[in-house]
C-alpha cells in the first residue's frame, strides 16, 4: 500500500505522513508546528509563509523532487506582486504536499519567535583595536608642489599619528576629495592596522570630527543559531545584539547532514553559501537598526565557527570534512574584506577576521572559547565544554591542553524531541519535579514565576504553554531520574511501576505528562521514550569527548568544569551532572561562562594582540579525533546510563541519592520483581 507523503519541518524537527493535497499550513497545526497565519488561509496575511528545500536528504531518508509542493498559484503570484515575497518561500496556507517533503519556517513566520541565547558576558577587555579613528589636517594642494590629495593625506597620518604607509581602494578615493573639501581640509579617517604588519588600509573618511562612533560586529556563526554583538570600537562596549537561526537547518539539522546534502545535491554547498550569507546581511541590518546607527559605521567583522561553517560561509564545498582524514581547505586565520564574503549590508569596505580552526573538526569557536577562558594559563585541570549542535571540549592546564569535537546533535538545542521546540516564550526552561507525589512544577520563558504560583496563569497567558526547549528537557530527563520515573537504564516506568497517573502508556513504552493543555486546546507536553534516547545519544558523545580526553592525559578526575554557550548559561550544574552530561565535579567548580565563543570573537574583535595570541595559541594545542578512537564507542556505550554505567559519581551522591529502580522486564522494581511473561 502506497504511504502518504512525509512531511518534515524545520527547525522544530516535527513529522507526519498527510494525503497529497494537504495544504502546509493544515500539516503544521496538526503537528503543532509553530507557524503563523491571522487571515484563515486566504493569502491576504502572509504570515504563514514557508521555505522547502529540495534534493536529497540521507538523514531523514527522502528524496525532495521539485514538484514535491503544488504549483505556484495565482493566490501567490497576486500576492507577489502585491507586496513581494523572498525567493523560494511559498504562503503556507496555498502550497500542497504532493510528495516527501523539508519545509522550513523561518523566524518571521513564527508566533513565537526564538530567543537566541547567546548574550554578551559582561568582559574587561583591553582595548587595541585593528581600526581606529585619526583625526587629521592635510595641506591643501599647491600648484608649485603638485601631489595628490590621497598623497598628502598620508603625509599627514604619517606626521601626526605615526601611521606609516596606507592603502586605499577606489571606493574610497570616491569620498576622499568631497570629505577634504567640506572640512576645510581637517578630515576623520578610519585606519585598519594588520597585526601581522603590511601598509594600513584606508576604510572611511568624514569631514571634520566624526563623532558618529565606529562599530564592529563579533559574529558567532554557530551551524543551530547566529549571534551577532555590535561593539563599539572605542570603548569595547556592546551596543546591541541580535540573533537568528542559522537558515540552513532546513538542509540538515546537523553538520554531517549538511555535508551529505552537500555530496548528494549538485550546487547544495552553493545553496547553503547563500543562504548563510543572506542571513547574515539580514542580522546586521536587525542589529544597525537596533542600535539606531549608519550600518556603514560597521567597518570590522569577526567570525568564530565550527570547520563546516567555516567552509560554507566561505565558499567551500565542505566534502572533505566528512571523511577521513577531515582535511580542512586551510586551517590558518583569515583577513579579508566584506566583499570577499558577500556582506553587503555593511561598510563595502570593512574587513574581515575569522579565527583559526584548530583542526578538521574542532574549529574557530573552540579557538575563541580557549581566548576567553584561558586554559593554558591554568593551575588546575578544567574542563572546558561547549555544547551546541556539536560540542567542543578543551581539557589541560598550564602544561599541555587538548581539544575535541563530540557530535551531539540538536537534541539539546530542543529538536528531535516530540514536544520540543527552540527557545521562545511559552517554552518550558526549567522544572522539578517532586520525589514523593511525582507531580511536576515548570517555568516557561517569558515568566518568572513557578506553574504552581498565583502570578504564573497571568504571566503565561500571553505565549501559552507550547513545548519545551533544550534546557527543559534536560532537567526533565535529570528530574525524572531524581523522582524514581526513570531507570538507571533510560527506561521510563508505567503508572503502576512509579505510582504516578502522569506515566502513560505509549506503544510498548511510556511517556510521563508534563502539562496537560488539550481542555483549552493547547499542546499536550510530555516526555516520550524516544525523547529519552535522544538526550541519551546527545549525552552519551558528549561524556564520552570528554572521558577521551581524560585517557590522553591519564586521569579519572577533572578539578573543575567549565560549560560555556547557550547551554552553560541556561542549565543547573546538578541536573547536568546527574544526567551524566559531564564528569563528576565538586558543584561548587562547576562554573557557567555564558558565550565563551561569543567573548573570545569580542576580545580578537577589541584587541589586535590577542588576533596574534589566538594563532599562537591554537598550534600548541593537540587535537584528538573522536572519529577514528576506538574507545570512544566504548565509553559512548558505557555513558548511556543515567548517569552513567561503570564510572562512579562519588560527589555528586553527596548531593542527590538516585532510586535504585528498574522498569525493564525481569529487574526488581520497588522491592517486587516482575514476572517474564511466556
Amino acid at each position: 500500500m502506497t504511504q502518504d507523503p512525509l512531511v518534515i519541518f524545520t527547525p522544530s524537527g516535527k513529522r507526519g505522513r498527510f494525503p497529497a493535497g494537504t495544504p502546509v499550513l493544515t500539516a503544521a497545526r496538526q503537528l503543532g508546528v509553530d507557524l503563523d497565519s491571522v487571515c484563515g488561509g486566504r493569502g491576504i496575511c502572509s504570515k504563514c509563509q514557508i521555505t522547502p528545500a529540495y534534493g536529497d536528504f540521507p538523514k531523514h531518508g527522502v528524496h525532495v523532487a521539485e514538484d514535491a509542493l503544488s504549483p505556484w498559484n495565482t493566490v501567490e503570484q497576486q500576492y507577489k506582486d502585491k507586496r513581494g515575497i523572498k525567493p523560494g518561500r511559498r504562503l503556507g496556507c496555498q502550497a500542497t504536499i504532493q510528495s516527501d517533503v523539508v519545509i522550513d519556517v523561518p523566524p518571521e513566520s513564527q508566533v513565537h519567535r526564538q530567543v537566541v541565547r547567546k548574550e554578551a558576558s559582561d568582559r574587561a577587555i583591553s582595548m587595541d583595536p585593528a581600526t581606529r579613528l585619526f583625526l587629521v589636517q592635510v595641506d591643501q594642494p599647491d600648484m608649485h608642489t603638485p601631489t595628490g590629495d590621497l598623497e598628502r593625506l598620508e603625509r599627514a597620518l604619517r606626521s601626526q599619528w605615526g601611521v606609516e604607509a596606507a592603502t586605499a581602494d577606489p571606493s574610497f578615493l570616491a569620498r576622499l576629495q568631497p570629505a577634504l573639501r567640506k572640512g576645510g581640509w581637517q578630515v576623520s579617517v578610519a585606519v585598519f592596522r594588520d597585526h601581522h604588519g603590511g601598509p594600513a588600509r584606508l576604510i572611511d573618511i568624514w569631514p571634520g570630527l566624526h563623532e558618529g562612533g565606529l562599530y564592529g560586529l563579533a559574529v558567532d556563526l554557530g551551524s543551530t543559531t547566529i549571534a551577532a554583538h555590535l561593539t563599539d570600537l572605542d570603548s569595547g562596549a556592546v551596543v546591541a545584539s541580535a540573533g537568528i537561526m542559522n537558515p540552513q537547518i532546513r538542509f540538515g539539522e546537523d553538520l554531517m547532514s549538511r555535508v551529505s546534502y552537500a555530496m548528494m545535491n549538485p550546487g547544495g554547498a552553493e545553496e547553503m553559501t547563500a543562504a548563510v550569507r543572506a542571513a547574515l546581511n539580514d542580522l546586521a541590518s536587525e542589529i544597525a537598526e537596533q542600535a539606531k546607527i549608519d550600518p556603514a559605521l560597521i567597518v570590522e567583522t569577526v567570525f568564530v565557527c565550527n570547520p563546516v561553517m567555516h567552509h560554507l560561509l566561505l565558499g567551500i564545498d565542505p566534502v572533505e570534512l566528512g571523511q577521513a582524514p577531515f582535511a580542512l581547505a586551510t586551517a590558518e586565520a583569515l583577513r579579508l574584506g566584506a566583499g570577499d564574503l558577500g556582506l553587503t549590508a555593511i561598510n563595502p569596505r570593512a574587513r574581515i577576521y575569522i579565527l583559526p580552526c584548530i583542526a578538521g573538526h574542532v574549529g574557530a569557536d573552540a579557538a575563541a572559547v580557549a581566548l576567553a577562558e584561558e586554559p593554558q594559563t591554568s593551575e588546575d585541570l578544567v574542563l572546558i565544554v561547549d555544547v551546541g549542535t556539536n560540542a567542543e571540549l578543551l581539557l589541560g592546564n598550564k602544561d599541555r591542553v587538548l581539544a575535541c569535537s563530540s557530535p551531539t546533535g540538536p537534541a539539546f538545542e530542543g529538536a528531535q524531541i516530540s514536544s520540543g521546540q527552540r527557545a521562545a516564550p511559552g517554552a518550558i526552561e526549567a522544572i522539578r519535579i517532586d520525589p514523593e507525589t511525582k507531580e511536576p512544577r515548570f517555568r516557561i520563558i517569558g515568566s518568572k514565576f513557578w506553574s504552581d504560583q498565583p502570578g504564573f496563569a497571568k504571566a503565561m497567558a500571553r505565549s501559552g504553554i507550547t513545548g519545551i526547549c533544550g534546557s527543559g528537557i534536560i532537567e526533565a530527563v535529570a528530574e525524572m531520574r531524581i523522582a524514581g520515573l526513570l531507570d538507571e537504564s533510560g527506561l521510563i516506568g508505567s503508572a503502576e511501576q512509579t505510582g504516578s497517573a502522569r506515566c502513560v502508556p505509549q506503544g510498548r513504552t511510556h511517556a510521563y505528562v508534563i502539562h496537560d493543555g488539550s481542555a483549552e486546546g493547547g499542546p499536550v507536553i510530555s516526555v516520550t521514550q524516544g525523547d529519552i534516547r535522544a538526550i541519551q545519544l546527545a549525552k552519551s558523545a558528549l561524556y564520552a569527548g570528554a572521558r577521551l580526553l581524560m585517557d590522553e592525559l591519564g586521569v579519572d578526575h577533572v578539578d573543575r568544569v567549565v560549560l560555556a554557550g547557550a547551554f552553560g548559561a541556561h542549565i543547573s550544574s546538578k541536573h547536568a551532572m546527574v544526567l551524566g552530561m559531564i564528569p563528576d565535579a565538586p558543584l561548587d567548580k562547576v562554573s557557567s561562562a555564558g558565550n565563551a565563543a561569543g567573548t573570545g570573537a569580542r576580545i580578537a574583535l577589541c584587541n589586535i594582540a590577542a588576533r596574534a595570541e589566538v594563532e599562537r595559541m591554537v598550534r600548541q594545542i593537540t587535537k584528538v579525533e573522536t572519529a577514528i578512537e576506538p574507545k570512544f564507542q566504548e565509553h559512548f556505550v558505557a555513558a548511556n546510563a543515567i548517569p552513567h554505567k561503570t564510572d562512579p559519581f562519588p560527589e555528586l551522591a553527596r548531593i542527590v541519592t538516585l532510586p535504585q529502580v528498574a522498569f525493564n522486564a525481569g529487574a526488581e522494581t520497588g522491592g517486587r520483581r516482575r514476572r517474564r511473561r511466556g
